[in-house]
């Protein structure tokens, strides 16, 4: 019992909601992504009435529904976990928080959910046009449904439209353990909801999904093409993942600068933390590097000398707020912001890279025979996964110890104007009234041994749910598609009459030139 007394009954509740909030954020970005390849294939089966673009969208749908249905059952575990674990974070932000989940589930649920029937079992019972209109509908609702949980989240990173009210009980004021609670109070729905980081982190996180879903079909299809199969099939669908993935890689990349700037004027620790700028002034941007936060610093640090000054100001040698300007209590943990936002970073960048070189080879017909390419994209949809994830960690990590973060002002007079408002000590004091401490924000009635077995269950819960996602997925794909008899498999698609004109050029040009076979 003593073990259990020293429980962190904190630190528990984080790992627990890590662990189903990363554990359920496998599917989103699957689902919101594959959502746009299946309006994709079906716009094309309708404009061209080639089937085999309806039977890779049939294909493609069964997919999603699996993870459409993966993504609601560990979707509900959460929003428990708010009342059960963080029930002082429930009142704080109850009125937010409710108001977009609840919009979430009027607007966007409802439209996703109403219309997937259609999607998964309305092939032969509706139009192809009505089909397609609901898959747009599907679609639709997967991206609405990001747009209030994002908007949700951002409030906790930049609150607005809100004011800071006392939570009254029959008429008296609630006290716990001497403590008079607060909450939020929405006084501007909208304000709320485009608050100062919505758009750009939407923008962000919507093409990161993008390229999630685009990576998994283009890594399916370039899997048939190594192994020689469904070899129609597998052209098409590595060509939609393609376009998909690459204008989501380039978009990541200029949403994602935007966001740091952003990130930077409202939360100036978390950027800080990003690239381990422990001291005030021009700033580095760091690609590799050891942080050592006892004596803050970056040991066999590879950086751009004043490359984070030019990113974020467009000045080399603007001075960059660092970890200084806040006391250690308010400073957020280095270490795992710091890798995870490399992670990110390297991860976007092979990304881009790939698409480059994946389209060169696509304009010259190479890209379906290129084995070592193919094997690339085979790999990719895993690290798409994984710099979704990390990008999120980086996040999340980067805003404590606030789970509600307070506001901050600038000697500019705007947000990342100047340098930050300090005190005497040359430190920014917060006014903690306006935002909520994750060590504050925990349920005062649990234990760390009771919060220690839930975890252990949903461990074990979620193990079983990944063997069952994976081995399911695994024989739908090895199964493959159900190709139509009518579909269009002919080996003569527009890349190989290049082929075939090009060979032609070739040998005709062969039989011109000077002592070159019969033309000699």
């Amino acid at each position: 019992m003593e073990l259990f007394a020293a429980l962190d009954t904190v630190l528990l509740s984080r790992l627990q909601f890590a662990l189903t909030i990363m554990f359920h954020y496998l599917f989103p970005p699957l689902t919101i992504g594959l959502g746009v390849v299946l309006v994709y294939l079906g716009l094309r089966y309708v404009m061209t009435g080639d089937r085999l673009f309806r039977d890779a969208q049939k294909f493609w749908t069964k997919i999603y529904a699996l993870n459409f249905a993966m993504g609601v059952s560990t979707g509900i575990v959460m929003e428990f976990e708010f009342g059960t674990n963080w029930s002082v974070y429930s009142e704080f932000v109850g009125d937010v928080f409710g108001s977009a989940l609840a919009a979430e589930g009027i607007f966007a649920f409802f439209l996703e959910s109403g219309f997937l029937a259609v999607l998964v079992f309305g092939w032969d019972r509706v139009g192809p046009k009505m089909h397609l209109f609901s898959t747009m509908m599907v679609s639709l609702g997967s991206i609405f449904s990001a747009v209030w949980i994002v908007a949700a989240n951002s409030w906790q990173q930049t609150p607005a439209g809100h004011h800071i009210v006392p939570v009254y009980r029959r008429g008296e004021p609630w006290v716990v353990d001497g403590e008079l609670m607060m909450r939020a109070e929405i006084t501007d729905f909208w304000a709320m909801v485009f608050n100062p980081t919505t758009v750009i982190r939407l923008t962000h996180t919507l093409t990161g999904a993008f390229i999630v879903g685009g990576s998994l079909v283009a890594s399916v299809g370039a899997w048939y093409l190594l192994k020689n199969r469904h070899i129609e099939f597998a052209r098409r669908s590595l060509n939609g993942g393609l376009i998909v993935m690459t204008i989501g890689a380039f978009t990541a990349a200029a949403t994602g600068h935007l966001q740091a700037k952003i990130t930077y004027a409202y939360q100036p620790a978390k950027m800080a933390a990003y690239e381990g700028h422990f001291e005030t002034g021009p700033g580095h941007l760091t690609v590799f590097g050891i942080p050592d936060v006892k004596n803050e610093t970056v040991r066999y640090d590879l950086s751009i000398p004043r490359a984070y000054s030019f990113l974020l100001k467009e000045d080399l040698n603007a001075e960059i707020v660092g970890l200084d300007r806040f006391a250690p209590e308010d400073r957020p943990p280095i270490w795992i912001p710091f890798v995870t936002y490399r992670v990110m970073v390297g991860i976007g960048t092979y990304l881009i890279v790939l698409s480059i070189v994946a389209v060169v080879f696509r304009l010259r017909n190479k890209l379906y025979t290129h084995r070592p390419l193919l094997f690339l994209f085979v790999i990719t949809v895993f690290l798409s996964l994984i710099a979704n994830h990390g990008g999120w960690v980086a996040c999340e990590v980067g805003r404590q110890p606030w789970i509600v973060h307070p506001p901050l002002q600038w000697t500019g007079g705007e947000p990342g104007v100047g340098d930050v408002v300090v005190d005497e000590t040359g430190v920014v004091q917060y006014d903690e009234t306006q935002g909520l401490r994750t060590t504050d924000a925990v349920s005062k009635a649990i234990s760390g041994e009771q919060v220690l077995g839930s975890l252990i269950g949903f461990g074990l819960i979620y193990g079983l749910l990944f063997i069952v996602w994976i081995t399911v997925l695994h024989q739908k794909i090895q199964k493959g598609p159900d190709i139509s008899e009518d579909a269009d498999t002919s080996s003569a698609s527009v890349e190989d009459l290049l082929d075939i004109s090009s060979s032609r050029v070739s040998h005709s040009k062969h039989m011109i030139e000077p002592n070159g076979g019969s033309g000699a």
